[in-house]
């Protein structure tokens, strides 16, 4: 049976971490203002509903990513708080994960968005 305040609950303290990796994490609020603009051209474009849920995995990928990698940062502190080698190496393969997600999210909005974009720019020129 679901239990109405432990799930209210559970909504309030995601939000609550939501909220805190778009306040401390400047990546996290950049990732989520380009989620915003791909957001928003994909509603003004009339993509269709197969490249919008294409386009919302690909964001959601990256959001996801980002959060994770924030948290390995923050349990490899709580580990190993002074700077060490390993605790470098897993930041940064943490980091190359994300940025390899970002690239692929990035391509996967220039193959969606630019047929779009061209054949808006297209009528606007004309």
């Amino acid at each position: 049976m679901i239990n109405p305040k432990r799930l209210k609950n559970s909504f309030k303290y995601a939000f609550q971490g939501l909220s805190r990796a778009a306040k401390e994490g400047q990546n996290f609020r950049v990732m989520l203002t380009a989620a915003a603009i791909v957001t928003v051209l994909m509603l003004a474009l009339s993509v269709s509903s197969l490249e919008k849920a294409i386009l919302t995995l690909a964001i959601a990928l990256v959001l996801v990513l980002e959060l994770m990698n924030s948290i390995f940062e923050r349990v490899v502190d709580l580990l190993k708080p002074r700077m060490h080698l390993q605790v470098k190496e897993i930041k940064d393969i943490m980091a190359g994960g994300v940025l390899v997600a970002s690239v692929g999210a990035a391509l996967v909005g220039v193959i969606v968005l630019g047929p779009y974009l061209a054949a808006w720019l297209r009528t606007v020129g004309s």
